[in-house]
């Protein structure tokens, strides 16, 4: 429909209006508005006494310049004109209230398409309201979205007003068919995309990251590889005096550490790497998903970690249940 063409009576300039302030097309606020006028009119005539039956089926006249409009019962090929006497100002309000729930969820959907096509990425979000269990963060003019409290970093304090970095998780649909977004800043995923936004390497595919292991708030183990000759994937994550992965540093909880390691198709020497920053780590066995692994007595506490962190990611980051114990000298 070319809105320009239209007369400009006040109903057709308001249909533009709507149309041009939502980015919705002119003939789906029409449409909303006819399946309105079918609401009120079923509504009319069970206030009078009239059951309708649920197989009638019903259909709008609608002028789009005028916005008069008449109301038929299709039965077959039949159309027969039901719009009641006097209907129109009772029509009107219904089908207004109809138009704005309608108009509400129509945005909803193409805000929801739009990020649909940005589901895995970053997104900056500013909080704008702190409940027991989640957060509402404003991720645009218009749109707001959902950190759960399992996606949450507990140890992390903030605060409404506060500009955060999140990825976009996921969308759920409650019963009504009403969609959330929801965001997440303790997926580990968050930290993949930190790495692709800091690190041109990362991002352009010529360092790939293997795999993560993360302790929220506290430590993040990453594993990368290279698949491009003379590129150090450590070294290029790391950055120049360690300037990459501070600026990931930046955007993680202040006490969260982060381990950059080689990734190896070498089973025990991935395990060995897995485990820093203790060094000197020796492999002794490997059998059912379960490594015996040793160290020097000075890099015990370091393989272990507080509270058995390090080796529990270094667990996650392997696939494997590791043991370690003091090396055992001859």
């Amino acid at each position: 429909m070319d809105l320009k063409k239209l007369p400009k009576t006040e109903f057709a300039v308001s249909i533009a209006q709507l149309a041009g302030e939502r980015g919705i097309p002119a003939e789906d606020i029409l449409n909303i508005i006819e399946q309105g006028l079918i609401s009120a009119y079923k509504r009319d005539q069970k206030e009078h006494g009239i059951i309708i039956d649920e197989a009638d089926q019903f259909e709008v006249e609608l002028s789009a310049e005028s916005g008069s409009f008449e109301i038929y019962l299709i039965e077959g090929e039949n159309r027969t004109k039901v719009t009641p006497p006097g209907f129109g100002r009772i029509a009107t309000q219904t089908a207004m209230n109809v138009l704005k729930q309608g108009l509400s969820e129509l945005q909803n959907e193409k805000m929801i398409a739009e990020y649909r096509q940005k589901m895995g990425t970053l997104i900056h979000g500013v909080i704008t309201r702190i409940d027991s269990n989640r957060i509402i963060v404003s991720i645009d003019r218009e749109t707001e979205a959902l950190c759960p409290k399992e996606e949450m970093v507990f140890s992390e304090n903030l605060k409404p007003g506060d500009k955060k970095l999140f990825i976009l998780k996921s969308i759920e649909e409650d019963l009504t068919g009403r969609k959330t977004i929801i965001v997440s800043r303790r997926d580990p995923e968050f930290i993949r995309q930190l790495f692709i936004r800091e690190v041109p390497e990362v991002a352009n595919g010529s360092v790939v990251v293997e795999k993560i292991a993360r302790s929220p708030g506290d430590r993040t183990k990453i594993a990368v590889s290279s698949n491009q000759a003379g590129i150090d994937p450590v070294g290029s994550c790391i950055g120049q005096k360690g300037s990459r992965v501070q600026s990931v540093l930046n955007e993680l909880p202040q006490d969260e550490k982060v381990d950059v390691i080689l990734f190896s198709e070498n089973q025990n020497q991935f395990i060995a790497q897995a485990l820093s920053p203790a060094q000197n780590v020796k492999v002794i066995s490997v059998k059912n998903n379960f490594a015996n692994v040793q160290v020097p007595e000075d890099q015990l506490a370091l393989a272990i970690g507080g509270g058995g962190e390090n080796v529990r990611l270094a667990g996650i980051l392997t696939g494997l249940d590791i043991k370690v114990s003091k090396l055992e000298t001859a």
